[in-house]
């Protein structure tokens, strides 16, 4: 069934910039696709400058940096930082589990829990686990809201099955779906239940017209690399479909295969949804990608890696198709010659072809050992920016997308 006719939201954000960016906050949802852009309801363009922010998706279910700064404060700190948009990952696991948060996980939120008598100093095993404090998604919903009152276009993306900071060599994480791996997945899940809990997250928000689309699956792959294109984009459209079936002004974020690098399939076998302009690809990019000749990016010389963004999503600007979202890279704030080399090529392509896009990451630290993030744009105080390189080439993307909207 076709879904309603698209509701236009009488909602401008118009809140001051902060000190540092140059990024554009004013924009009137919903968004739209037009050709390679993504423009708002007046029809002006509104440029991706997105920044990761992760830790729902990870072993504690809860964003990082509650702990340390409350989440408006995180909020402001992003919006200071230049970024309009922030790419928020979340689980299956946690929305399947949602589970209580430990409190030890919230010092800095502590008002999450006035409403479950939840302060420091109460025994919380003795209290049922209603009394004892807010569940997972609450808390992630309440991070939206936080951000979207800043202003800033928030993008929940599935980022993994199993929580963990990372999937790595896990075969029941490299696709939306693994019951086919039979009992070997700790978390198993279908097509139909991973859409069932893209729908309950997204049902959180579907009157927050800052909250633009969703983030589909984060690098999908299969066996060693054997995702195929055609496969994904028959998974996508069906996730797509039931999701615009709740809010048709949605966007439909659909990565490449091959860990989000290749978009290439979209060339002959696009995504087509009953609801027109609302798909927008996006690709990874990092160091050590660039399996397609196995010769990784931080030891190639620009033509090849140019070569490669041209093939991979780079076409679909030029041939004014749809938005590309590059919507993770990153490199560490002690860089190494190849660090360098990858970097400088990637600012040099992205200012190339003007591409929406989204750095990894805020964090300072990750979650399981409080390892540090070596690619965070943060100090572990997650308010004090690390003034480096990266925030010099972001700031230089940022600029671009004030001048060209």
């Amino acid at each position: 069934m076709m879904p309603p006719a698209i509701a236009r939201y009488p909602y401008a954000v118009e809140a001051p910039l902060g000190d540092i960016t140059k990024a554009d906050f004013n924009f009137t949802p919903p968004l739209q696709t037009a050709g390679r852009h993504i423009v708002d309801a007046d029809g002006k363009r509104f440029k991706l400058a997105s920044v990761n922010w992760y830790g729902a998706s990870d072993i504690f279910f809860v964003p990082m940096g509650l702990d340390i700064k409350h989440r408006s404060d995180i909020a402001k700190t992003i919006r200071r930082m230049g970024f309009n948009s922030v790419r928020f990952p979340y689980s299956d696991q946690m929305v399947i589990d949602n589970p209580v948060i430990d409190p030890k996980h919230l010092q800095a939120n502590l008002d999450l829990l006035e409403r479950y008598g939840g302060t420091p100093g109460i025994d919380q095993t003795r209290l049922d686990d209603e009394a004892r404090g807010p569940r997972a998604l609450d808390v992630y919903a309440a991070c939206v809201k936080a951000m979207t009152d800043e202003g800033i276009a928030v993008i929940p993306n599935n980022h993994i099955t199993n929580a963990a900071w990372c999937d790595g060599m896990n075969l029941c994480d490299s696709s939306w779906k693994n019951s086919h791996y039979g009992p070997i997945c700790k978390v198993r899940q279908t097509t139909e239940s991973w859409i069932d809990n893209w729908k309950t997250v997204m049902e959180l928000f579907i009157d927050n017209p800052l909250v633009i689309g969703a983030d589909l699956r984060n690098e999908p792959r299969g066996l060693w690399g054997t995702m195929t294109w055609s496969m994904w984009a028959s998974a996508a459209e069906k996730a797509s479909e039931a999701l615009l079936a709740m809010q048709p002004n949605w966007l439909m974020f659909v990565e490449g295969v091959s860990s989000a690098n290749d978009c290439s399939g979209a060339r002959t076998r696009p995504i087509k949804l009953s609801v027109p302009d609302r798909v927008v690809y996006s690709s990874h990019v990092y160091s050590w990608s660039g399996w397609s000749s196995l010769v990784p990016y931080h030891k190639r010389p620009y033509p090849s890696f140019a070569h490669d963004m041209e093939c991979n999503w780079a076409y679909l600007l030029r041939s004014n198709t749809a938005p590309v979202w590059v919507g993770e890279f990153g490199a560490p704030h002690s860089a190494s010659e190849g660090d360098l080399h990858y970097w400088n090529h990637l600012m040099r392509i992205l200012r190339d072809v003007d591409a929406d896009f989204g750095y990894w990451a805020l964090n300072p630290r990750k979650p399981e050992k409080y390892d540090d993030e070596t690619y965070g744009l943060l100090e572990k105080d997650w308010e004090t920016v690390v003034e480096d390189y990266r925030m010099e080439g972001l700031r230089e993307l940022m600029g671009e997308s004030k001048a060209r909207s």
